[in-house]
Formats: C-alpha cells, sequence, structure tokens
C-alpha cells in the first residue's frame, strides 16, 4: 500500500474546517499549514492532527508547495479548507494507491503515474450544480510530489505534473459560497487579481472584448454547458459567470487606461530618461 499524506491550507476557516478534515480520515497522515488566523481555525485543527503549521500568507503557490514539503509521504492529497472529500472519492483513493500502480517504475520513467485528476462538484443555491462551466471542473488533487507541484501566479494555481495523469471517477464536493453576495464578493476580488494577471502577461482589452466575451460566456453557460437544466440556479450561475468575464476586462481596460494616462502625463518621458 503506498502511504498518502493529505494537505490543507487555512486562513479563518473555523465554519468549514472540522467537516473538510473528517472527510480526510483515509490519509495516513493529515498536516495543515495555517496563515495567522484569528478564529478558532487552528485549534479545531489541532483536534485533527499535530502537524499544524502556523506561517505567514506567502500566496497560495508557495503556502500549497510548504505543505507538500513537510508531508513524510511523496503522495499527496491536497484538499481546500471549504471542500469535502466525497466517501466514493476516498474508497477510490485508497484503491488506486493500493493496486501499487503509482509507485511503479519510481524512476519517474513515462509509465509511471505521477497523479490523479478528480472531478469537483459545487453546492450553490440550494442545490449541486453539474452544469455549467463548474462542472466536471477536474482538479489535479492527488500527486506524486516528486513529479508534481504546484504553480501559476495571482488566479489558479494548479498542480503541474510531470508524467502520466489518470482520472478518478469520486467527486470532491466544494461549498465555494454561503449565497449570492458572498458569490459576489469573491468574483469582485478574483476579476481584480485576474485582470492584473493579464496585464502583466501584456493582454490589454479591446471594446471586442467587453462587448462580446460576457455574452459568450452566457451563451456557453446556459446553453452550452446545459445550466437551463438547473432551473434559476443555472440561470443565475451563469448570469453571474458571465458577470465575472466582463468585470474581468473591464478591470482589464481600467489597468491600460491608467497605464497610457501615466505615459502621457507631462513630464513622465523626460523622468523616464532621468531614471
Amino acid at each position: 500500500m503506498t502511504r498518502v499524506t493529505a494537505t490543507v491550507i487555512t486562513f479563518n476557516e473555523a465554519a468549514h474546517i472540522r467537516a473538510a478534515l473528517a472527510s480526510l480520515s483515509f490519509a495516513d497522515e493529515l498536516i495543515v499549514v495555517d496563515s495567522e488566523s484569528t478564529d478558532d481555525t487552528v485549534a479545531i485543527a489541532r483536534e485533527f492532527t499535530e502537524r499544524v503549521y502556523v506561517r505567514p500568507w506567502p500566496g497560495y503557490v508557495a503556502q500549497k508547495n510548504f505543505a507538500a514539503e513537510q508531508a513524510s509521504h511523496d503522495w499527496i492529497f491536497s484538499l481546500d479548507a471549504d471542500e469535502r472529500v466525497s466517501e466514493p472519492l476516498a474508497h477510490q483513493v485508497r484503491d488506486a494507491l493500493g493496486r501499487g500502480e503509482p509507485s511503479a517504475d519510481r524512476a519517474g520513467g513515462s509509465g509511471a503515474v505521477a497523479g490523479y485528476r478528480i472531478p469537483r462538484v459545487t453546492f450553490h443555491l440550494g442545490r449541486w450544480l453539474r452544469t455549467t462551466d463548474w462542472y466536471p471542473d477536474y482538479q489535479l488533487r492527488l500527486y506524486d510530489r516528486r513529479r508534481a507541484r504546484w504553480a501559476g501566479r495571482l488566479v489558479h494555481e494548479s498542480v503541474q505534473a510531470d508524467g502520466r495523469v489518470e482520472h478518478l471517477g469520486g467527486e470532491i464536493l466544494h461549498f465555494a459560497y454561503r449565497d449570492i453576495a458572498h458569490h459576489w464578493q469573491a468574483m469582485d476580488r478574483y476579476t481584480t487579481l485576474a485582470a492584473r494577471q493579464m496585464f502583466e502577461d501584456g493582454r490589454r482589452a479591446t471594446w471586442w472584448d467587453l462587448a462580446a466575451h460576457p455574452p459568450a460566456a452566457f451563451l456557453r453557460n446556459y446553453v452550452l454547458r446545459g445550466g437551463f437544466r438547473d432551473g434559476v440556479p443555472g440561470l443565475v450561475v451563469s448570469a453571474m459567470n458571465a458577470r465575472y468575464v466582463g468585470l474581468k476586462f473591464a478591470k482589464l481596460w481600467e489597468l491600460c487606461s491608467a497605464s497610457t494616462s501615466t505615459r502621457s502625463e507631462p513630464g513622465a518621458a523626460d523622468s523616464s530618461r532621468r531614471s
């Protein structure tokens, strides 16, 4: 049996952390890395494991890689505090590791499995949403740290694997938002980060981005990805996803405009040459 360490990073997650850690009972080891929470997150985590680390927040990628580095085992299962491992998934993880397939070819040859992608389903507006861009939302969360690690920058961090990646069918259960207001707050935060990352990558917003991408996103979510099958919740999520796209490009346009204005200010060019 290949042993597995479960890792969770936290910050003020007292409302979620107990259920998240309880769902990881299948793991051989549990590690929690907290970013100096001011609620009871750390105390609750210590009910489940002595391996609780408290350190300043360095960003998602650095924190998750730090958690994996503390593990006693090479196979890592990474879970967010607002997620749960479903019972079918827990059994599938143990079965996959029990078959010995991941540890075969330890030198890292092409036949070695470096990780597993897992579908994630979100509970929102009173139901599990298995439509729109939110599903199946595959996440690479079970991986061999010798051949995979977290990568990314401001948003959308993910595990990058150097080797074969397979799929499991059991789901990660995601409790992302309390209500529409919480959903809106999260969108505002993440669209700011997404716009900044696009700007740093050299992307610029045009009128076409602002006019065409939001309605296209709505049609993709509501029609092509079946949001209509989830009734009003599917309609709301499709509209919110379109709004996310619109906000992202609007904030990118704002960054571009501010940058252009700064460069065109009197004396800006002279100041640049002097520096």
